[in-house]
């Protein structure tokens, strides 16, 4: 889904911003870690524990192709692993109850990270202000506006994957070049590695959870790579980019 709004900026040469949503300005991985231990809890009788995370682990990446990232694939995988492990013979309460701690991950209420809104709040009518975010469409904008944020945001973009060609297609659309254009994510695959690919400049703000997959070698000695502990951070940083 792309939504491009027209921008009341004066300046036709601010740089434009964009934030990644899950585990940048909310609370995302915390929620699928606390399924999962539901999930090894549920199957305790027929797998230990670390074995269990890494077939759920393994059934992830294998079905990414086919489901993309988000919740209702993850509950899709738990179901497909609790099959493997029970050689098909996985009692149906157990399957509801997969399904039912899906849905509650679907229900749970946005928890804004620190200092986001008040980051949001400080940059907006200086900068172009871009949501780009992966994962279910639902699910995204149900999240989204549940935050609160989106008034924030002068573009919303949520797509299936984050790669160069996505990130410049996403800078041609809303009329920028990628050397006025910077990203701020807590993934290095994602929102790191493949913006500077792209020929913009990007922020890193690590977040302790980060999902393995999304894991990748930190581009030190890059100019254009940025670090910060926290949002808070971030005006400062863009302050020094004009």
């Amino acid at each position: 889904m792309t939504i491009v709004a027209s921008s009341s900026l004066s300046d036709t040469g601010a740089l434009l911003v964009g934030f990644d949503a899950d585990d940048t300005l909310w609370q995302n991985e915390q929620f699928y870690r606390l399924t999962e231990e539901a999930f090894v809890a549920l199957l305790a009788d027929h797998c230990e524990a670390a074995v269990l995370s890494e077939r759920l682990l393994a059934a992830e990446r294998r079905n990414l192709a086919l489901y993309g990232f988000g919740i209702k694939g993850f509950t899709l995988s738990m179901i497909e692993t609790a099959l493997e492990l029970t050689d098909g013979e996985l009692p149906g309460h157990v399957v509801g109850r997969i399904l039912e701690i899906g849905r509650e991950m679907l229900r749970h209420p946005v928890d804004l990270l620190p200092s986001a809104r008040e980051t949001l709040d400080a940059l907006s009518g200086r900068y172009r202000l871009v949501l780009i975010t992966k994962g279910d469409l639902f699910d995204q904008e149900r999240k989204l506006a549940a935050s609160g944020l989106g008034p924030f945001f002068d573009g919303i973009e949520i797509v299936s994957h984050k790669t160069e060609g996505i990130y410049r297609g996403i800078f041609a659309r809303h009329g920028m070049e990628p050397g006025r254009c910077v990203m701020i994510g807590n993934s290095l695959k994602s929102d790191i590695l493949p913006v500077l690919g792209a020929g913009a400049s990007a922020i890193f703000i690590p977040h302790d959870l980060t999902w393995i997959h999304e894991h990748a070698e930190t581009p030190e000695g890059d100019s254009r790579f940025f670090q910060a502990a926290d949002l808070s951070a971030v005006p400062g940083i863009l302050a020094t980019m004009g």
